[in-house]
């Protein structure tokens, strides 16, 4: 005879069903019947019949499944032992309700050994129904789910048993249920614990799929930011330690290093050798951007925090020429004195000794030094325009020689070998950013040393030895590199011949006769060569991520296609490898800045992605940089109009050629691609089957009101650029995403860093609340020790798993409508 059971209101149970979508990874055809009475159209049909598969459930006396009975605390038990692969218990005593000959005796014994049941007062309750909060303390105690930092909102929170509540928030941050009332005392059907330990398997599983997992892809860089000492005799380089990034020291010729640093809490984001024995480091705290500068020994001792100050910003500027090491001093610009704007300091490198040098006047925003290190021109803001500011010594005050218009580049980079004119990178009278010349007496262009007819300069090459612009870069499709004697171009030429790769560069001085050289692509995050020169041997010497198998990663491919208005944009399309490469489910990946650009490299999100089956696509739509002064102004007071239709237009240019499936589309960003994410989900709501915003602009008004005090001289920049509050208010409020929350349609999830200075928290706060209010969950991450973007590898991993969760269920996974 079939024990009775509880029978539970079909009005309950049709809540469940639509609280619960078909969950990730089923596979079993439309017309699996595991049971008598279980029809193939049974809304649990396919996800029973994959769990009887495997041996996990299994019918009741009488052959059937009875999916409408609850559960018992008893096959509850037994489910999960077999779901985890459990072995035998040493004992079958655990319970004193539970006889060595009951059919549960193994099972809840095993679990209790695993600590995942514990019973109440020695006794189980085998034959009790299972209550909703019960099964999220068995899953999540089972499967060791754990808080991600999203925010769970729950209607009936209160109503939580304390010893669940905190079990059945974990299920709802690891999407294992997405309802806004949980019931949590009402009782869980046969069905209904399949569907919810169905997706938590699958949910543990889908991480490792792939040709990659996300444990591999979040390794943190073996070798990283290495560098040469000035000796050519040791190598400093950042490696992970306590989970942290931090300093080690490598003799050339060794294969390991030496730990000098021992942080435990932030990474070191940034390492420069001043002598032989003698490195400093940049850190910040909790993402707050205000980066501290630390001296240290190669030996590790000595180290020591220069600018021991709080919300205080430090960066190096330049090194002073001293006699000895004892001696040596920086110049660092700090927003000590005001947090508005940039001093200039001298900082004894042994004593700590601090003081001031230059004293901003309040509009300069960044400061240039001779080949003495003598503060001699200077970058100020005077509303929309710029000035060049120039002295010609320490002595005399600074003159304005020069005014630049806001749609101008004029980019002072680095005095002449004689100290007597300016290299620059300017685009004044031209569409593009060129490298050139500039002489502050008669305060005129006189050279232009390197113009590209199709794109922005990147960066250039000095050699102080021949007194000469060594090679220029630049970026169109990738990086180039264009040599500008014949000795470089020689030497260039050699080194490409024994790398086998257009794509390297060069790390330090190219006067040396020990260079250090990296080779990049978009399948590796590359690798460390040195190459002697006068031996004309090239040495790898590490890999920057070894364990990466480049074979089992996908290409990343440029593209281009014209806008609406007839905009070539261009981008990146990364396909999965050696699938099929249409009707794919897609990841649209816009970049922050939004004055940035995507690149020809390896790029860690499209890899994970593209291994999880997605195409990801990027775009440099108009108001990115690299592709001249037009292109980039085109971008004004174009945020969620233009520079968003240049992504729509993307998106349906995919679909047009097949490669995307319309039903299956992404949009996910940080930063400005975070906006981007929040404006596609609200202005093109049917484009889109899910969006993931990070530390994303959502009203432009409350954006521009709380940008970093440092950023405070740009503000009339950014009225330009992105619109003026009081004057544009219009256009803002209708360009913000806030405001029109009604119209989204598709799921959505945003992740956030408490301390991010560029992107105040309320911006994502709002857009929660917005949504909340018109009863619409948003998964919300928020990291209290992160800023713009997280850095510590606990925080990445809980992101990009619960991205991964998130798309696919939404996305990947997603039902094709009739």
């Amino acid at each position: 005879m079939v024990p009775f059971r509880k029978g539970v209101a079909s009005l309950l149970a049709a809540v469940w069903i639509a609280a619960i979508s078909l969950p990730i990874g089923a596979q079993a055809s439309s017309d699996a019947v595991a049971y008598p009475d279980v029809p193939a159209d049974y809304y649990a049909s396919q996800e029973i019949a994959q769990l009887k598969e495997k041996g996990i459930v299994d019918a009741e006396e009488d052959g059937a499944f009875h999916p409408d009975d609850a559960v018992t605390r008893g096959d509850a038990a037994k489910w999960l032992s077999k779901a985890l692969k459990l072995k035998k218990p040493t004992s079958l005593n655990g319970f004193t309700d539970v006889a060595v000959n009951s059919p549960y005796a193994e099972a809840v014994n095993a679990l209790k050994e695993q600590n995942i049941v514990q019973g109440s007062d020695g006794m189980y309750q085998p034959d009790a129904l299972l209550t909703r909060e019960q099964m999220a303390s068995l899953l999540v105690r089972a499967f060791q789910l754990k808080d991600n930092g999203i925010q769970a909102w729950l209607k009936d929170e209160a109503t939580i048993g304390k010893a669940h509540h905190d079990d059945v928030l974990k299920l709802k941050q690891n999407f294992i249920t997405e309802q806004l009332t949980f019931m949590p005392q009402d009782q869980v059907t046969r069905a209904q614990l399949v569907l919810f330990l169905f997706r938590t398997i699958s949910q543990k599983e889908e991480t490792g799929q792939g040709p990659v997992s996300l444990d591999d892809f979040l390794q943190l860089p073996n070798k990283a930011q290495m560098r040469l000492s000035p000796d050519s005799k040791s190598l400093a380089y950042l490696h992970p330690w306590e989970n942290r990034m931090n300093l080690y020291i490598q003799k050339v010729g060794d294969s390991e290093g030496t730990r000098i640093t021992t942080s435990k809490d932030e990474n070191i984001n940034g390492i420069y050798w001043i002598t032989d024995k003698v490195l400093i480091y940049k850190m910040d705290k909790g993402g707050t951007e205000n980066t501290h500068i630390h001296v240290v020994n190669v030996d590790g001792s000595g180290d020591k925090d220069l600018t021991p100050y709080t919300n205080v910003k430090a960066e190096l500027l330049d090194v002073l020429p001293s006699k000895s090491e004892s001696d040596i001093e920086l110049l660092l610009t700090m927003n000590k004195r005001d947090s508005k704007v940039m001093d200039v300091y001298r900082v004894n490198l042994s004593s700590g000794d601090t003081n001031m040098q230059v004293q901003n006047p309040g509009n300069v925003k960044f400061w240039v030094t001779d080949n003495w290190g003598k503060v001699r021109a200077a970058i100020a803001v005077d509303g929309e325009a710029t000035n060049l500011l120039y002295r010609d010594n320490e002595n005399k005050d600074f003159d304005k020689i020069d005014t630049f218009d806001r749609k101008d580049t004029f980019i002072p980079a680095m005095f002449t070998f004689n100290d007597t004119q300016i290299y620059a990178v300017s685009n004044v009278g031209r569409d593009k950013q060129a490298l050139v010349k500039y002489d502050p007496l008669t305060k005129k262009e006189t050279e232009v040393i390197y113009v590209n007819d199709e794109v922005d300069l990147s960066n250039f090459i000095v050699s102080y030895k021949n007194k000469s612009i060594a090679a220029v870069i630049y970026e169109t499709e990738d990086m180039k590199m264009h040599a500008l004697d014949h000795e470089f171009e020689d030497l260039f030429q050699k080194i490409e011949d024994r790398l086998q790769t257009p794509h390297w560069g060069l790390i330090g001085s190219p006067d040396r006769d020990i260079l250090l050289l990296y080779t990049y692509s978009d399948k590796s995050y590359g690798s460390y060569y040195l190459y002697d020169r006068k031996a004309l041997k090239m040495e790898k010497i590490a890999d920057i991520q070894p364990t990466f198998d480049e074979k089992k990663m996908a290409d990343m491919q440029p593209i281009s296609f014209k806008s609406r208005d007839g905009l070539t944009i261009h981008g990146y399309l990364t396909l999965p490898k050696g699938g099929a490469s249409t009707q794919l489910p897609v990841v649209v990946n816009p970049h922050g800045g939004p004055w940035a650009r995507d690149s020809w490299d390896f790029n860690m999100e499209a890899q994970l992605l593209a291994s999880q089956g997605y195409a990801v696509l990027q775009l440099n739509f108009r108001g990115s940089s690299g592709y001249g002064k037009a292109f980039m102004n085109a971008g004004d007071k174009q945020w969620g109009k233009n520079m968003q239709n240049d992504i729509t237009d993307g998106v349906n240019w995919l679909i047009k050629r097949g490669t995307a499936d319309p039903e299956r589309i992404a949009i996910y960003g940080a930063s400005y691609g975070g906006y981007a994410t929040l404006a596609g989900m609200t202005f093109t709501p049917d484009l889109y089957a899910a969006g993931v915003d990070f530390v994303g602009p959502s009203n432009l008004i409350t954006f521009l009101n709380t940008i970093p005090p440092y950023w405070s001289m740009d503000r009339s920049m950014m009225y330009q650029q992105v619109g003026d509050p009081v004057k544009d208010k219009k256009l803002l409020e209708a360009a913000s995403p806030v405001l029109h929350v009604d119209q989204i349609k598709a799921p959505l999830m945003i992740a956030q860093g408490v301390n991010d200075p560029r992107v105040n928290k309320a911006e994502s706060d709002q857009m929660v609340a917005a949504l909340r209010k018109l009863d619409v969950d948003v998964p919300y991450m928020l990291k209290k020790n992160e800023g713009h973007g997280f850095q510590k590898q606990e925080n990445v991993h809980d992101f990009y798993e619960a991205l991964i969760h998130f798309l696919n269920k939404n996305v990947k996974n997603k039902k094709k409508s009739a």
